[in-house]
């Protein structure tokens, strides 16, 4: 290597050594401050919010649930980028350096005060973070700029190995310093970096929510009726179990909320405004129910639904205390991190277990789900019914309130649409011919799945055998047995709700409301 692609690649580790103090440095401040103010974390919200529709079903597409951690992945990938670039160019003049920290530190104060919940103290870790990655590049580039008496011996030197042996006797100093600093830099990185995630770990709540006590129902959920479950292999189970439960949210680091700390606000247009301590909620006669949950970015067929056991307090119980004044018609929710749904009034008063959350297949609500309260309104997508992490509720109009999802193009009022999905056969392998089970679900939340029809290569609509329901909030499991012959074959269904309405074949991407066509499969069969 000459000693000018060195002094470059050196400009370039000075970069990056750089950038990983302040990052790492910023990170511990927030510690202390709050996870808002994190630059990689502040940077990642800004870009979701930033995200346009189709943008976010491909990431909910293509990576699931981990579409926060690519992001996280993808925010850092680019700092490294920027930041080795920014050490090349500090090597010419340090006040390019110096720009370009002033850049990231501009970048950061941006996201981290346009954070919904941003206070003066989140501010901190970026600014932190910039003077250490700017004292970092200072010093490193320094020690990496004192090659260029090396590369003069170099150029001065006759032909042989012994000029070549002198030339790096020179560079010997100056690479012993740059290795000394850069190490010093790496292990003032880790340390920042092992700081910040205790002062993060002796905030979780994870140790509260594994013990708290809740009380019995005062109206339990029906036991299951016989032949609620199918158990057929492949299908999806009645019961979604809350690990395997989808979750889509645009909380990059989750809400630690203690339940001690907890409080829920409901004003507005009300007669009586009311404030709840947790305490206070679960002494209040709670209610247990079968609930399917949808979110509206799930593709025809796809996997970001579940059905679950919810315990809470009746939402409309507190409304009605409340005292709703004429002409509201949206309740605008309002998480810890400062995300908003806005649930249709109307929807929530007339009957249907909407419920304060507090406990999900006979345990506290997890982390990740909304501990230690969400909302949960059977009939829509999720992005207008289930706020987790819920602190507020302003009861209003939609006139005068849009919500986060509705800001950005989606309908302010989503009843969930009529689908269907085929579990097994899964398309992903070839069966072998004869008797098989065509298996899968299908949902209609607040309207209940009166039938399921399936045909296949074009043929005949057939009806499927329904399993049985508790109630008309949850999805349904459906079966028919096919006769499959060798050869490629392609299956479809439909259901239909119990208003008479048959799902549309009509294939739409999720935005603005929803997905819908019919679900198909195609199958090889063998001998």
């Amino acid at each position: 290597m000459t000693p000018i692609s060195l002094i470059r690649s050196r400009g370039a580790i000075a970069g990056l050594l750089s950038g990983a103090v302040g990052v790492c440095v910023g990170f511990l401040i927030s510690g202390l401050t709050g996870p808002v103010g994190s630059p990689v974390v502040a940077v990642a919200e800004l870009a979701i919010d930033l995200s346009p529709p189709p943008l976010k079903n491909f990431a909910i597409k293509e990576f699931g649930t981990n579409d926060k951690l690519v992001l996280q992945i993808g925010v850092v990938v680019v700092l490294a980028v920027f930041a080795a670039v920014i050490g090349t160019l500090a090597q010419r003049d340090m006040r390019y350096g110096l720009i370009g920290i002033g850049v990231f530190c501009l970048v950061g104060l941006i996201a981290a005060v346009t954070r919904p919940t941003s206070g003066p103290a989140d501010v901190l870790p970026t600014l932190v973070g910039s003077a250490a990655a700017a004292f970092a590049m200072v010093r490193l580039v320094r020690a990496a700029g004192s090659l260029p008496a090396a590369e003069s011996a170099a150029g001065v030197a006759s032909e042989g190995d012994r000029p070549r042996r002198a030339s790096l006797t020179v560079d010997e100093p100056a690479r012993r310093q740059f290795m000394t600093l850069g190490a010093t830099a790496a292990g003032a990185a880790a340390v920042a970096y092992f700081g910040g995630r205790l002062l993060s770990e002796s905030a979780n709540v994870t140790a509260a929510e594994s013990s708290l006590k809740l009380p019995a129902a005062a109206v339990p959920a029906p036991p299951l009726p016989l032949g609620a479950d199918l158990r057929i292999p492949g299908l999806s189970s009645f019961i979604t179990p809350n690990s395997a439960f989808y979750r889509v949210d645009t909380a990059i680091v989750l809400p630690q909320i203690p339940p001690a700390s907890w409080q829920l606000r409901i004003h507005g247009m009300v007669r009586k405004e009311i404030v709840l301590t947790f305490e206070d909620l679960i002494k209040r006669p709670l209610i247990e129910d079968y609930i399917t949950l949808c979110c509206v970015s799930n593709p025809v067929a796809g996997p970001y639904i579940g059905n679950a056991k919810w315990l809470g307090a009746s939402l409309r119980s507190l409304l009605r205390e409340a005292g709703i004044k004429a002409g509201a018609d949206q309740l605008f929710c309002t998480s810890f991190d400062g995300f908003t749904s806005g649930t249709p009034v109307a929807t929530a008063m007339d009957g249907r277990d909407a419920l304060l959350a507090v406990a999900m297949n006979g345990k506290p609500l997890p982390v990740a789900h909304g501990f230690p309260v969400r909302t949960v309104v059977p009939g829509l997508y999720g992005y207008v019914s289930a706020c987790k992490w819920i602190t507020d509720i302003e009861v209003t109009t939609y006139a005068a309130n849009q919500s986060y999802w509705a800001q950005r193009g989606w309908f302010a009022q989503a009843p969930v649409k009529t689908e269907s999905r085929i579990d097994v056969p899964s398309g992903q392998g070839p069966i072998k011919a004869g008797r098989t089970a065509i298996a899968g679900v299908a949902w209609a939340q607040h309207k209940g799945i009166d039938a399921v029809e399936v045909r296949v290569d074009r043929g005949p609509w057939l009806q499927a055998t329904l399993a049985a329901v508790p109630g008309i909030d949850t999805w349904r499991q459906w079966v028919m047995n096919w006769d499959a012959t060798a050869g490629n074959h392609v299956i479809e269904a439909r259901a239909t709700d119990k208003t008479g309405y048959t799902q549309t074949p009509v294939q739409t991407a999720p935005e603005p409301n929803g997905a819908s066509g019919y679900p198909i499969v195609q199958v090889s069969v063998t001998r």
